[in-house]
């Protein structure tokens, strides 16, 4: 696991030295404490006004597999392509002996040199052969042209700039390419909006005007002219939906979950895993068990609120498969923690579970370099507690006059519950969709601001700037691949392709490398995702009927997905975990905000400098504030997003 960094320029004037791709490296130290390296080659003007481009590559090492031999920048043999990569390719053993068999030569046991001698062969599609987790920047020579690539579910990311006809910068983090003297820090508006719906902003988009993220499944190709091409490696037929039984399926994932699990137990340096006690984790760890010839290593957080903490289930799992069980209690310092996620994480990110995930990912590299987790379980196998929702809407397209009462507007006078998990609440948003078509449905449940919010908060001034760009389409497109499926499914299928990258994706390697842990995701493997994209919705949970939609969202210990997983696994995991309600890795901001926060709160939002930015009407803010602080409603994840903006500008802006 490590930080890439870069840049190919055509024009002198936009090289870049020696002193600035050390700054570029440095700054993504934390991602690679134990080693570094750079390589360069410069501009060079040849005869009949041939452009020989000027290129640099920055790396930075966390070393896992083959200590001694994996420096980076790689090349091959000739030096006719170097790569700088971070990441882990899981079948890297079986492409080596490929390689090998067809001439190449290899001088480390590190999986990085597979790609490079990949590339020799296939060029641009040599990504599709790779199994695993990858951010990619690979100098080919002869055809004098840098590439960029990143994994299919976006578990690494990669940040650009293209500065056409004369420059491409990247990084594994936006701050390394901010390190360049002359990369403007243009807040993007478009960026705003996106991250005031979603929670984060989501790709191709980045905070800054003119840097964008690399999507998932994707590669960049600039050549010597400076011209970028953006190109689709891996696009699943989500519309594909294959006939097959439940003992079929369970048949068929069990060997394909095993193998994922066993080849991400792959390394040099001490491995061990994240348990909650939910379901995804608790299986993946009996997995890991089931392989290991001695206990294996788990870790998990508890915070003395009894609504946030699982300790108790992870203890239990713990107890039973026989692991080597650390807990630690945590009790938040926020004041000293918001600055160094606001840091680290370079772009406004608002899931509030950053925080446990932050101090999971503390406390578990004091014991180990690598640890596994159960992230992307939900998605593939309909999980989460909003899937039976989605599953009653659906339900009740088939009961018009059910369907017109419950979305009536009566019952949006009840009292708002002020208490983030309270029925009522659930309640209340789940009856205020019913009357929109259902991806705005779906949007409006899961949006921090909706639409209408959105355009009271934000001011004249703003408004009259900000692009017409419907932040809607991102999840709009997703669900639209799915073309005539069931509506658990397209839920779920867009989740996986905007919720997961962006916002689990982005949390979990940002916590972890911020403390040089590398996790890997057994559910994430290729071969589980394309499987499980293909299975009807009824090996993963009840049919769209109201009988089985309903216990699942107001019955507390009833599980409403996941069924071919327990199916395939009910053995190997302790039966009260399969029945437990899904609790989520939460926080609780609606009390801190009333309690211990309160004065930052204040202090921060509507401060002179926050006012003066002009982006937001004055009134709609303390309205948000003051409605959460006496009770009258719950604005809590509203706060921390415009909280989380508003330190982020004054660390990166001001």
């Amino acid at each position: 696991m490590c930080g890439i960094t870069g840049a190919l320029w055509n024009t002198p004037q936009k090289a870049l030295d020696g002193a600035t791709l050390k700054r570029m490296v440095e700054s993504l130290r934390h991602r690679g404490p134990d080693d570094e390296g750079d390589w360069r080659s410069e501009f060079r003007l040849q005869e009949a006004n041939e452009v020989r481009p000027g290129v640099a590559l920055g790396f930075r090492r966390l070393s896992i597999i083959d200590l001694a031999g994996g420096h980076q920048p790689m090349s091959n043999e000739d030096g006719s392509v170097w790569m700088v990569f971070n990441g882990e390719i899981y079948n890297y053993l079986e492409l080596r002996r490929r390689l090998e068999g067809s001439g190449h030569q290899f001088r480390t046991r590190c999986d990085s040199e597979a790609i490079v001698h990949l590339y020799e062969d296939l060029g641009v599609e040599c990504f599709s052969h790779l199994n695993g987790m990858f951010a990619i920047a690979i100098w080919d020579e002869r055809k004098r042209q840098l590439v960029l690539a990143r994994d299919r579910l976006g578990q690494k990311p990669l940040y650009y700039r293209h500065e056409p006809r004369e420059r491409l910068l990247f990084g594994s983090e936006l701050k390394a390419i901010l390190q360049a003297p002359d990369v403007p820090r243009e807040l993007s508006r478009t960026a705003i909006d996106q991250y005031l719906t979603y929670q984060y902003v989501p790709h191709p988009y980045s905070i800054y005007q003119g840097i964008a993220k690399l999507p998932p499944g994707h590669a960049a190709v600039c050549d010597a002219s400076g011209q970028l091409q953006v190109l689709q490696y891996w696009n699943v037929d989500f519309r594909r939906e294959r006939t097959i039984t439940m003992d079929e399926a369970a048949e068929e994932l069990a060997p394909l979950l095993r193998s994922s699990v066993q080849l991400r137990m792959q390394s040099d340096v001490p491995l061990g895993a994240f348990l909650s006690g939910g379901v995804d984790s608790s299986l993946i760890v009996a997995l890991m068990q089931e392989a290991a010839s001695e206990p294996v290593k788990t870790f998990n957080i508890n915070f003395p609120v009894s609504d946030y903490d699982e300790s108790k289930y992870a203890q239990q799992v713990a107890q039973q498969l026989g692991t080597d069980h650390q807990q630690f209690t945590v009790t938040p310092d926020m004041f000293d923690v918001l600055p160094k996620l606001v840091w680290h994480y370079d772009e406004p990110f608002a899931d509030s579970s950053a925080v446990p995930t932050w101090y999971v990912s503390q406390h578990t590299r004091r014991h180990v370099t690598v640890a596994l987790s159960g992230d992307g379980g939900d998605e593939l196998f309909a999980g989460y507690e909003r899937y039976p929702a989605v599953a009653l809407s659906e339900a009740l397209e088939h009961v018009p006059p059910l369907r017109s009462l419950l979305a009536s507007a009566w019952w949006q006078r009840l009292p708002t519950a002020s208490r983030q998990k309270s029925r009522l609440r659930q309640l209340l948003r789940f009856t205020g969709g019913l009357s929109l078509p259902r991806k705005d449905r779906y949007l409006g449940w899961i949006s921090v601001f909706d639409e209408s919010r959105r355009a009271s908060l934000y001011s004249e001034e703003f408004l009259e700037r900000l692009p017409s760009i419907d932040p809607a389409r991102f999840l709009g497109d997703a669900w639209d691949r799915c073309g005539p499926r069931d509506h658990v499914t397209c839920a779920s299928l867009a989740d996986l392709t905007t919720y997961l990258p962006c916002d689990l994706n982005t949390k979990v390697d940002i916590a972890s490398m911020a403390h040089s842990l590398e996790v890997r995701q057994p559910f994430l493997d290729v071969r589980v995702v394309e499987f499980a994209a293909s299975l009807p919705i009824a090996l993963k949970c009840p049919r769209a009927a109201l009988s089985a939609a309903i216990p699942g969202i107001f019955k507390r210990n009833r599980s409403f997905g996941k069924r071919v997983l327990r199916k395939a696994f009910t053995r190997l995991v302790p039966k009260n975990v399969w029945n437990r309600r899904k609790m989520g890795f939460g926080v609780p901001l609606e009390d801190w905000f009333r309690g211990g926060l309160k004065g930052l709160l204040r202090d921060t939002l509507l401060s002179d400098i926050a006012l003066q930015r002009g982006l937001f009407r004055e009134d709609e803010l303390r309205q948000l504030v003051d409605e959460h602080l006496d009770g009258r409603a719950n604005h809590a994840a509203r706060l921390w997003a415009l909280l989380i903006l508003e330190l982020w500008q004054r660390e990166w802006l001001d």
